[in-house]
């Protein structure tokens, strides 16, 4: 289910304090795939063991945070930097 707009409106990134907008289809494919290849750590250095249902990125693609169970997990050290993905 997707986040509340009045929700997504308010929330802002505890690094950056950019808005927020909801992962593209594309984009949530495109990180699914490298967490199945097994690349995509998070910020904190842990691995990404499971895949994203949804997710929130910053205005500048810089960083994710994964929606589980339509819960924005926003803590720094759970985002997954777009570097991650993109190398």
């Amino acid at each position: 289910m997707p986040i509340d707009s009045k929700l997504l409106e308010i929330l802002r990134c505890p690094v950056t304090k950019q808005p927020l907008s909801m992962l593209t289809n594309e984009q949530l494919n495109m990180i699914n795939s490298k967490i199945d290849a097994g690349t995509v750590h998070y910020a904190d250095g842990s691995k990404v063991e499971s895949k994203l249902e949804e997710g929130l990125i910053t205005d500048n693609g810089t960083l994710v945070y994964r929606i589980d169970s339509d819960i924005p997990i926003m803590l720094q050290d759970q985002s997954i930097p777009m570097i991650e993905v993109e190398s």
